[in-house]
């Protein structure tokens, strides 16, 4: 069975599962019971409320909606304040690669904790800025290893991608014999605009 690759979001997908298994900072709203095995820092039974314990995303998201919310997910760090000016200063200039492998898919699941939408824009605005400088860089001949590094893992597949289908247009250049021409049914379209004009004169 073949799935078409979706990077987010998409159960089956290698890298949406890498993302989700980020771990990301909250603080328990009430007293769980038999879980303070949880807690590395006690040696309790339970779990009391506000506790602060770093979880995967994907535990996260089941335990922080509904009626009865169990924890208060916070934002990553790459994500606040001081790292959303950084973005916004020179985004072009910032090593995506060392923020997180998946900036913009983790980013796309905790925008759902912000609730001024900062995350929102500053994932547009970063992506947004970052672009030309990936389609100037897959359009070299010869890439520079070091700013390819600095790709996140969309980045890097968008990149991968522009480098095939340059190829691709170079390989069809090259060894293309049929040259291209007009379309027939554009070329009488002409010739009866043509001749209109002359009946009229």
């Amino acid at each position: 069975m073949n799935f078409k690759p979706s990077y987010f979001p998409n159960y089956f997908e290698i890298d949406d599962i890498l993302a989700t298994q980020e771990r990301v900072p909250c603080k328990f709203t009430t007293n769980v019971l038999k879980l303070g095995n949880l807690n590395p820092s006690s040696e309790e039974k339970d779990l009391k409320m506000g506790t602060a314990l770093e979880l995967p995303l994907w535990f996260v998201q089941d335990i922080s909606g509904g009626r009865q919310s169990v924890v208060a997910p916070e934002l990553p760090k790459y994500y606040k304040e001081g790292y959303r000016q950084i973005l916004k200063a020179d985004a072009s200039a910032v090593d995506l690669h060392k923020f997180n492998l998946y900036f913009y898919e983790l980013g796309a699941y905790v925008k759902n904790f912000d609730r001024r939408k900062d995350v929102s824009d500053t994932l547009l605005n970063t992506f947004t800025d970052r672009f030309r400088q990936l389609m100037d860089l897959s359009d070299n001949t010869e890439h520079n290893p070091a700013a390819v590094q600095r790709l996140d893992t969309l980045e890097r597949r968008l990149f991968k991608d522009a480098c095939e289908s340059k190829a691709k247009l170079y390989a069809w250049l090259e060894h293309s014999v049929a040259p291209i021409e007009t379309a027939s049914m554009v070329l009488n379209h002409k010739k009866r605009k043509r001749v209109n004009v002359e009946d009229i004169l």
